[in-house]
């Protein structure tokens, strides 16, 4: 059996998605189903057990037997949560304990870390291993997360294979139940229909141009098939970049998604909020060398081409993935 955490989530219901086309369906469904607004993103998927997050541990332990892969994609991802104790609950220590438990069993262990991690780019956005303990993240959701990978790094005792991903800014279906943490273009596109103009944080850098602060945007199926390509072929342990490899606008965004809509553009900007401006990352763009290493040759699917299959055939549509 295959196990999801966070799989009534964004990435996770996407991905039970995928291994049910690549044939898989003895999955473990791993989530806090109490959250209703959730089930459109996996109640017609195949899968053979639901388990409440609040359980899993104990269920894993008793259960490791017949477990063969782990997928951990489950965490608290507000970056605006400040609540350091929660987020070492959640973030950190659960998957210390689901890492102990792949380790006891010889249990294949792939987890979901943040390009949160990186906070201002002081050291740059190659994953190199080194660099983890010197990275400086802007937020308590970033600390939690590269606190797991510096302790991952410094283990002697690990799963048989282990791969942790930096996801950047991912974005695509399944992601209506995020609200305020949902993409830009889930944002745009809603703004769009309602006022027919798109509003984008004024820059506060001189180095950029309003609506010119750069990120590296990466499509959700690109995501779910490096993390197919994470159980399915042989990868050197560690933790890895995964993006697009190419840094975009947020005016690149907000156009195509205009585009997508058959709309002319229409922009507006306003003030980045105090609370968050000395926080706000103005470039991000995942070196993805280590990957392609590994002999992971997919193209990434460009910003246009994303958002307009996420804008037609999802939320123009009122699909799910």
């Amino acid at each position: 059996m295959i196990v999801i955490t966070g799989a009534a989530g964004f990435i996770g219901s996407c991905l039970i998605t995928k291994l049910n086309n690549e044939g898989h369906e003895n999955l473990i469904l791993v989530d806090d189903f109490s959250q209703l607004h959730k089930i459109e993103n996996y109640h017609t998927k195949n899968f053979v057990h639901k388990i409440e997050r609040s359980q899993f541990l104990t269920w894993f332990e008793e259960h490791a037997a017949e477990v063969t892969f782990v997928y951990h994609i489950g965490a608290r991802t507000d970056t605006a949560e400040f609540n350091v104790d929660l987020l070492n609950q959640l973030n950190l220590n659960y998957t210390k304990a689901i890492w102990n438990t792949c380790t006891k069993h010889f249990i294949p262990l792939v987890y979901a870390s943040s390009a949160a991690t990186y906070g201002l780019g002081e050291l740059g956005y190659t994953d190199d291993e080194m660099k983890i303990p010197g990275l400086k993240p802007l937020n308590p959701y970033g600390d939690s997360k590269n606190e797991f990978d510096k302790w991952a790094i410094l283990q002697t005792n690990c799963p048989p294979k282990w791969v942790g991903f930096k996801f950047f800014n991912v974005y695509g279906p399944n992601e209506y139940h995020k609200e305020r943490m949902a993409s830009v273009i889930f944002h745009s596109f809603n703004q769009i229909n309602e006022k027919g103009k798109v509003k984008l944080f004024r820059s506060h850098n001189p180095n950029y141009g309003d609506g010119g602060q750069l990120r590296d945007f990466v499509y959700v199926k690109d995501v779910i098939d490096v993390l197919y390509f994470a159980y399915s072929a042989a990868m050197q342990n560690g933790i890895y970049n995964l993006g697009s490899g190419k840094a975009r606008t947020f005016l690149d965004l907000a156009n195509a998604t205009f585009h997508a809509l058959n709309k002319q553009p229409d922009i507006e900007f306003i003030d980045t909020p105090i609370d968050i401006r000395d926080k706000y990352q103005y470039f991000t763009e995942a070196n993805m060398e280590k990957l392609r290493s590994q002999g992971y040759k997919k193209p990434f699917t460009t910003l246009e081409d994303g958002v307009r299959d996420y804008v037609t055939n999802y939320l123009v549509a009122k699909k799910y993935f």
